[in-house]
């Protein structure tokens, strides 16, 4: 490892994730975490702030980076939730099946090197019930932000540790067997390439039927989201 990927990086997306436009999305889709949580990807714990306690039993987060393990020891120690922190990638999840409520994912996806057995792994250790709670960047809806993106990507990947400007998110997730509860789509303020984020929250389509809190789920989506299928692109919407 060079002296950029190991000194250098670490610090600038520490900086790049902690943003205020990204710290507001965060604020859309963290505290609805409920249970036992499994961030993926957790990297320096900017996620921490945004978990209800009072919803949340314990957080289990998976960072395959030591750099940045290091760099959130001091806001982890801090914290008042029961937080385990691991060293583990996301396409081999160090749990049992279906053993957690909730999995949280915030601008992981893009960096993942593999996210089909990633997602895979989600489906595997969530409980009947469980969801995934998402947000990401990923592949913009317009024609010409998507040329750049896709023009700009090989080298947005070496400077940026493996992140990819052009995945396409919704589709990534529908491939993996999950459901769309809701999802939003929008352009954030500044680059327009790396500014295209999906939030949301979706359930592995295998336990379509299970109960949560004593509702069916597939009625629960029909009243939250008004559809009577799932619906995977909305419209975007400029922020």
């Amino acid at each position: 490892m060079g002296i950029y990927q190991k000194f250098v990086l670490p610090h600038l997306v520490h900086l790049a994730c902690g943003q205020r436009p990204m710290q507001r999305q965060r604020a859309k889709v963290v505290p609805q975490a409920e249970g036992l949580v499994l961030e993926v990807g957790m990297g320096s714990v900017h996620n921490l702030p945004f978990y209800d306690s009072t919803a949340v039993t314990a957080v289990l987060g998976i960072e395959p980076a030591a750099e940045m393990l290091d760099k959130a020891t001091a806001s982890a120690r801090s914290s008042a939730l029961t937080l385990h922190r691991l060293r583990a990638i996301g396409e081999q999840i160090p749990l049992a099946d279906r053993s957690v409520d909730t999995v949280v994912f915030t601008f992981t996806l893009c960096t993942i090197p593999d996210t089909g057995p990633a997602l895979a792994e989600v489906v595997r250790v969530l409980r009947p019930g469980g969801r995934m709670l998402f947000c990401e960047h990923g592949l913009a809806p317009d024609a010409n932000v998507r040329g750049w993106q896709r023009r700009l990507n090989p080298l947005w990947q070496r400077l940026a540790g493996g992140c990819n400007l052009d995945r396409d998110i919704p589709a990534m997730i529908g491939a993996a067997g999950f459901d769309m509860e809701r999802m939003e789509t929008m352009y954030l303020p500044g680059w327009k390439p790396a500014s295209v984020k999906y939030c949301g929250c979706a359930r592995p389509r295998s336990y379509r039927g299970a109960r949560t809190r004593g509702v069916a789920l597939a009625p629960l989506v029909n009243i939250v989201c008004g559809w009577n299928e799932p619906s995977w692109r909305p419209s975007c919407r400029y922020y």
